[in-house]
């Protein structure tokens, strides 16, 4: 028996759009399983090299959880080119200031350094509240 790769055209086809809840869950938990979905591993026709995986639509990202002292110690870091152009934001202080960074960090490391990880990541939507603008694509909600 032949080993059977999905194409892209039916990976197009066969995607669909996923909401994810983040109300007290825990961030890398959270992002390993949604990178886990966005690149199509949990279905069986999962092909490494193919971007085969699902939309994810996540709502009430300010309402994620870190365990242990990671609200006070974890920090977040980003430089903009220049000399001296680096900047440290404290996870506590981004969790009120830009919530949605959190989650997109966390599932970015999760996902590969290449062209089919940046691929993948145009398909995650993070919401801070609860509402979001993708109910006409109807996401299916589920569990994590």
């Amino acid at each position: 028996m032949k080993t059977y790769f999905q194409t892209k055209e039916d990976a197009q086809a066969q995607r669909k759009w996923v909401l994810v809840d983040a109300t007290d869950q825990v961030v890398g938990r959270l992002a390993s399983k949604v990178a886990a979905i966005l690149r199509g591993k949990n279905k069986p026709a999962h092909t490494p090299h193919n971007d085969d995986g699902d939309f994810v639509v996540v709502i009430n990202a300010e309402k994620i959880r870190f365990t242990g002292k990671k609200l006070e110690q974890k920090h977040y870091y980003k430089h903009s080119g220049y000399t001296a152009g680096i900047r440290d934001d404290a996870a506590s202080d981004l969790i009120n200031d830009n919530p949605t960074e959190i989650i997109r960090h966390a599932v970015w490391g999760m996902l590969p350094n290449n062209s089919l990880g940046r691929q993948q990541m145009t398909k995650l939507k993070i919401f801070a509240g609860s509402a979001h603008n993708h109910q006409a694509q109807t996401p299916v909600e589920i569990q994590l």
